[in-house]
This record gives C-alpha cells, sequence and structure tokens, in this order.
C-alpha cells in the first residue's frame, strides 16, 4: 500500500502559490478560477497568503484533472503532493 504524501506548513503554502501563480498565467483558467471559487480578483489579492484561500486554488485545480496534471507537471510536483498541500492547508 502506498503511503500518503506528507508535506509542512511552509511547503504547502510555496506548493500553493506555484499553483496560483500557474493558475493566472492563463487568461481563461483564471477567469474560470475566479468564477467557480467566488473570488474576485481584489479579493484573491488581497488574501492571497490566506490558507483557505490557497487550498481553494488547488481544490480548483482538482476539479478538472488535465489542469492538476499540467500544473504539478509545470511546478515540479506531483498532482498527490498538491492534494498533500490543500489538506494541509485545510488542517
Amino acid at each position: 500500500m502506498r503511503q500518503p504524501e506528507t508535506i509542512d506548513d511552509d511547503d504547502a503554502v510555496a506548493l500553493a502559490l506555484h499553483a496560483l501563480v500557474w493558475t493566472l498565467q492563463d487568461d481563461r483558467r483564471a477567469d474560470r478560477l475566479i468564477a467557480l471559487t467566488g473570488l474576485d480578483p481584489a479579493d484573491l489579492k488581497a488574501q492571497a497568503d490566506e490558507p483557505a484561500v490557497l487550498a481553494a486554488v488547488i481544490n480548483f485545480l482538482q476539479s478538472h484533472q488535465p489542469d492538476l496534471l499540467a500544473c504539478a507537471e509545470a511546478i515540479g510536483a506531483t498532482p498527490d503532493h498538491l492534494i498533500a498541500a490543500a489538506e494541509r492547508l485545510t488542517a
């Protein structure tokens, strides 16, 4: 049986911030993030360091597996590591 990914708070925040930057680099994906999370751009900017917002970004990516996989590859992480980061941020 495979062990679940483990991650500390600092790494979870760093991964989620990388995921946020990756998400916002594409206008269509950024618009979808804003539409689905209910955050407006000003809130997103003001609360980008909040664990709940960072977890929401990763959960957004999880909702569309191709984005989760592409983001993980782009930022040098595994999808499981991103999911572990979201779980850590909401713990």
